[in-house]
């Protein structure tokens, strides 16, 4: 193990998060603490020292601190021209400029450009680090270098869930997770209700690999029902068919964030091809995510660079938590009844916070959230643990908008479901009544937005009809049966709030979940005029669906459920007329099972003038519109 002499002093970022003309925000982690800092805004006209207020430092552990630079102020960035930045430390010098290939050819600070009126954007979800796809984050990067013209760059890139897989972890990842907390002196923690007294207690071992579901992870009895009969089962609360190395504590989750995001880790740490402890099956499964992770790791100063030279916004989905996170109420009781089980919901919620929440919008948290925050940090105790996850269980305010134009709308899908009255066992809606009747307000005198919903709010038909049926045999958890249309309460609302009349005249809708593309032009039937709809997936930047299974949902779901099928009346949608995109003009085909990156552009009027997704492998497949 290197010493902390080898640790670089940046870890980890930078990375551009919230700024417009009134905000900038910058995260980085740093592995100590720094001096008084200076920011210049090159062509901003902003060159000054940073007060304490500006400067949010908080201890991950003992060579580890995360920095969130936040500078508001009236007309701060000008828009629609070329800036940059550098961070200076009063001792250290200049922050960043020693960070390999961190700046484009010819460039000496990270450039980006502030576009109120967003007329093109990137999107997506789904980075799994194991996965065999390419990163698609990476062919950003480099579209991004190849543009010699910043105006060209996108406004902003939106990360709609699942940024980490928190309960499908490669063992030689977890390996790694365990050198990088002993490396940075991350902070360890004690247990209550758990096989172990406290997280240091955690073997990193090959052999205690792919185990955890099994003795680890923390199990209930409850009743699952049927339209048939209902039975009791002893079912795992972490309900991920690949949650053998599903993480447990609050130093795991950190490492496992810089592990995503810092290339320099990775040089500092040693992962073996080959292990004693494993049996035949798993020792393959190790060399398999073993030359996965490295290509993975070959990827991450490309997107570091991204990420420094692009606005970046983020919002959970369930890997980032857990799989099928509060997806019926019956696993909401169970999960949060369990200490152990609401102490590993609650790290991943923290984590989350930190790494994710933060740099959306600071200030929705400073009130609530942050005081907490600091004080546990810098006094890791039990208690004031416990007591920042119950403030963050019952935190409301996860979702954001952004004053842009077209108005961009972040849902919270995930912590204000609606649930099922009938039957806790069935699937919750994705909001409740009051999250949707806020949605609502927020379209008021917008005449066209941008909704981001981590889950396609006009998903695949036939996958939502399996679903359902999953459901009525009891097997909602199986197939995570949660989609819009899933609980009549929350479609039905939804459903109407965009058929109400005062409803923008254009709607953008990016998702991802799915593991999968496409996209629907959505209209009111029976109705003249009436808002216009895209529904617009991409998924996912390093994932995809099982290839053999999809083209046969797409052929069958154009069957079943094309535009003119008399089976649409029998659905909840039965009043929206909806059309699938054709990738590339393909006559049938309307699903696309390849890792990339969405990029919109889209007209002043809130249009998409162009729909498309840019592979890994740099090819791009453009949506075209159906054939009237």
């Amino acid at each position: 193990m290197p010493s902390a002499s080898a640790i670089p002093l940046i870890i980890a970022g930078p990375s551009l998060r919230h700024c417009d003309q009134q905000h900038f925000t910058l995260w980085f982690i740093c592995k100590q603490p720094l001096s008084s800092l200076r920011l210049a805004l090159v062509g901003a006209e902003f060159d000054r020292e940073l007060s304490s207020d500006e400067v949010h430092c908080i201890p991950l552990g003992e060579h580890a601190f995360q920095y969130l630079i936040r500078v508001s102020q009236d007309l701060l960035l000008p828009k629609d021209v070329a800036l940059a930045y550098r961070l200076f430390d009063s001792e250290k010098g200049e922050l960043f400029h020693q960070i390999d290939e961190l700046h484009y050819p010819d460039e000496q600070a990270c450039r980006f450009i502030i576009k109120p009126q967003i007329d093109k954007l990137m999107h997506g979800s789904c980075r799994n680090a194991h996965h065999h796809s390419s990163d698609a984050l990476v062919a950003a990067d480099t579209q991004l270098m190849q543009s010699s013209d910043i105006t060209e760059r996108p406004a902003l890139l939106m990360m709609s869930g699942d940024q980490v897989y928190v309960d499908d972890i490669a063992g030689p990842m977890l390996y790694a997770i365990g050198q990088v907390i002993q490396l940075l002196g991350l902070h360890q923690e004690q247990f209550v209700d758990a096989p172990l007294a406290d997280s240091s207690q955690i073997s990193y071992q090959p052999a205690a690999m792919y185990r955890r579901h099994l003795h680890l992870l923390p199990k209930t009895q409850y009743k699952a029902k049927t339209a048939i009969k209902a039975w009791y089962i002893n079912h795992p609360i972490f309900t991920s068919s690949l949650a053998e190395n599903h993480l447990v504590s609050l130093n795991e989750l950190m490492a496992l964030y810089l592990l995503y995001w810092s290339p320099e880790l990775w040089d500092l740490i040693e992962i073996p091809k080959e292990v004693a402890g494993l049996n035949k099956t798993l020792s393959q499964r190790w060399q398999k995510e073993w030359t996965e992770l490295l290509a993975f790791k070959s990827g991450l100063k490309q997107v570091r660079r991204l990420m420094a030279h692009l606005p970046t916004y983020m919002i959970f989905d369930d890997h980032d938590i857990t799989d099928d996170w509060n997806l019926t109420a019956r696993w909401e009781q169970a999960a949060y009844g369990h200490a152990f089980s609401k102490r590993i919901i609650g790290n991943a919620l923290i984590a989350y916070t930190i790494f994710q929440g933060l740099g959306n919008a600071p200030s929705r948290f400073d009130a609530e959230i942050t005081p907490d925050l600091d004080a546990f940090l810098k006094d890791p105790t039990t208690s004031a643990q416990d007591a920042l996850i119950d403030k963050l269980l019952s935190f409301e305010r996860w979702h954001y908008s952004l004053q842009t134009s077209p108005k961009l709308l972040v849902l919270d899908t995930r912590t204000r479901r609606w649930r099922s009255e009938s039957n806790l066992a069935k699937p919750s809606g994705l909001m409740d009544w009051e999250a949707l009747m806020e949605f609502q307000a927020e379209l008021v005198n917008q005449p066209n937005v941008i909704i981001i919903s981590p889950a396609p709010i006009y998903g695949v038909k036939l996958i939502e009809t399996v679903q359902r049926m999953a459901t009525l045999c009891g097997g909602s958890l199986l197939v995570d049966a949660e989609n819009w249309m899933a609980h009549p309460g929350t479609a039905n609302t939804l459903l109407s709030i965009f058929q109400h009349r005062k409803t923008p005249e254009q709607f953008i809708i990016l998702s991802g979940d799915v593991h999968y593309s496409f996209s629907y032009d959505v209209g009111i039937r029976f109705r003249h005029g009436g808002p216009q709809i895209y529904q617009i997936t991409c998924s996912g930047f390093k994932n995809q669906f099982p290839e053999k299974l999809l083209p046969i949902f797409d052929k069958f779901n154009g069957w079943l459920y094309g535009h003119f099928s008399p089976l649409n009346f029998f659905t909840k949608r039965k009043r929206m007329s909806i059309r699938g995109r054709r990738p590339n003009g393909e006559r049938s085909k309307r699903l696309v099972n390849q890792s990339g990156v969405g990029i919109v552009e889209i007209a002043v009027d809130g249009a998409p003038t162009k729909i498309g997704v840019l592979h890994a492998d740099m090819s791009e497949t453009e949506f075209l519109p159906p054939r009237r």
